[in-house]
């Protein structure tokens, strides 16, 4: 019997062809996704559920969804679907996260042109009959610094047009090698402060988290350059407006062009009526192209996994065959959680990342665990990666990644060793899978401990001297923080000693000051984990 998928919102014509074309029945109903309790009643009676951002995909819907396999969101944004909830009824959600790149950076763009000449205020003084060619006197491109802030796929193409119209471009990315930004043709920026002070033009083109989130606070906007004009393209909270509007206001900031805002939609923000801000509804992705192209996408590579088990773009599966997936899955997970544990702690450029595979795993598909290892290092700079689009982006930044497979040399039957190289150190963690298929930490540093992988974890550094169990147990249970696990390790007698602690919750900035000012610790590091 042929799948079905439901196509309910609107979507390309020649996306519901590439279905036909391969043999899937296709069901197109583009309004159907604004229904939910339609959408409810009649969504089991597919394997598949094509959208784009109308339809909500809650667990409400997952509950009736009795056959679906897949959820294939055209675009990039999947906050219209509940992972979470997807995972745990065993669906796959994909993306399609390189169909608007290109349209994204031009809008970019056409927004730095537009409030460099004030474009949007001269045109609509011109259409109300006046003719005020002194008034609207702007600036030109060529010859003023940009400043990039985020240089990965957009920020990257914004980059090189960038660089077509003769502008000196700077950026400023934690993940931006030198050998990259070389080939770029990019001045590579180590402190934010930098870029703040030389750029004549600023534009964003970072992720959302809780690394980026108000990256340019009332105190960043404070030490930008007199006149600088300021572009966000990328995501609503990225930019403190009532602090950009005020200095507007006074005069330091020349002007703003925004596509995105705080809050969504848009129906009043302090940037609004403000002279010389050029705003926009979130046209980034909106060109006819850019919509052709993620329908497209997303309509193979759902075709793709119905009739063939290829997993692409998944956002909460590894691309594995079915056969993989069942012995492979804790070492995935594991991977994961090694790579992630390196990227929160990892806050420089790094330029490469070595993997070694021991023992049993060895002989599994490294390629999806490489995978899972990027995706995790890669997390806290940018959440949308996966394990697909992961190795791309490491690509993009100049990241070399080597792999290396031996037979069994140790006590365990298996394990994965990843060490991240950056300009000022090596950094290296290696785990194993236990019997009962849970993940585990083996070593730090090179120092030998045993640790379960909690939600919540902290993460110490101290010479090897007595009290240190007892200052840290004391100063979490002070402030009512449980400890579910604790494990320690240590180099040699009175050398490097670590601990890894397993508590029950995220632990707060008064209780990791409080652990600093014990004068015990050389390092004191929260770490969160996707731990189901």
């Amino acid at each position: 019997m042929a799948p079905r998928v439901l196509i309910s919102d609107e979507l390309s014509d020649a996306a519901v062809q590439i279905f036909k074309d391969r043999g899937i029945e296709v069901d197109f109903q583009p309004t159907l996704g604004k229904d939910k309790d339609k959408l409810a009643e009649v969504i089991g009676q597919y394997d598949g559920l094509a959208i784009r951002s109308a339809t909500k995909v809650t667990p409400t819907i997952l509950e009736a969804a009795t056959n679906l396999k897949v959820i294939g969101r055209a675009g990039i944004g999947v906050d219209n679907v509940d992972r979470e909830a997807a995972s745990k009824k065993g669906v796959i959600v994909m993306n399609t996260p390189f169909g608007n790149m290109i349209t994204t950076a031009e809008h970019a763009i056409a927004m730095m042109f537009a409030v460099a000449r004030q474009i949007p205020e001269a045109s609509a003084s011109t259409h109300a009959g006046k003719w005020e060619k002194s008034k609207f006197m702007g600036v030109e491109l060529t010859g003023k610094t940009l400043g990039v802030i985020g240089a990965g796929n957009i920020g990257g193409i914004v980059c090189d047009r960038a660089r077509g119209l003769k502008m000196k471009v700077i950026a400023y990315d934690p993940f931006l090698s030198q050998e990259k930004a070389d080939k770029m043709g990019v001045e590579k920026i180590e402190d934010l402060d930098d870029l703040l002070k030389r750029a004549d033009f600023i534009t964003l083109h970072v992720p959302l988290t809780d690394t980026t989130r108000n990256i340019l606070s009332a105190e960043n906007l404070a030490k930008t350059k007199k006149g600088v004009r300021i572009i966000n393209c990328a995501r609503g909270g990225l930019v403190d407006e009532a602090a950009l509007a005020e200095l507007i206001k006074s005069g330091h900031v020349a002007g703003a062009a925004f596509d995105v805002f705080s809050e969504e939609p848009a129906k009043e923000n302090p940037l609004f009526g403000l002279p010389n801000v050029v705003c926009t509804p979130h046209l980034g992705a909106a060109t006819t192209e850019a919509q052709e192209n993620v329908a497209l996408q997303v309509a193979e590579q759902m075709s793709n996994y119905l009739l063939d088990g290829a997993v692409e773009n998944a956002l909460n599966m590894p691309s594995m065959t079915a056969e993989e997936a069942k012995v492979m899955g804790p070492w995935v997970t594991l991977s994961g959680h090694l790579g992630n544990f390196i990227g929160q702690m990892t806050d420089e450029p790094i330029k490469a990342i070595n993997i070694l595979y021991d023992g049993s795993v060895a002989a599994m598909n490294l390629a999806a665990l490489n995978c899972g290892v990027v995706a995790g290092i890669m997390k806290k700079a940018n959440p949308d990666v996966n394990m697909v689009s992961a190795p791309v982006v490491a690509k993009e930044r100049g990241i070399k990644i080597s792999t290396t497979n031996q037979d069994k040399s140790g006590a365990f039957d298996g394990y994965i060793k990843v060490t991240v190289v950056t300009e000022k150190r090596e950094r290296s963690i290696a785990g194993t899978v236990f019997s009962d298929g849970k993940p585990r930490f083996i070593q730090i540093k090179g120092i030998n401990i045993d640790a379960e992988v909690g939600s919540h974890m902290l993460y110490t550094t101290n010479q090897d001297v007595p009290g240190v169990i007892g200052t840290l147990g004391r100063t979490l249970g002070e402030a009512g923080v449980n400890i579910a696990n604790f494990t320690l390790g240590r180099a040699a007698p009175g050398g490097e000693a670590i601990a890894l602690l397993y508590v029950d919750a995220s632990l707060s900035t008064p209780v990791l000051k409080a652990l600093e000012d014990t004068g015990m610790f050389r390092q004191v590091k929260p770490l969160e984990f996707d731990v189901a």
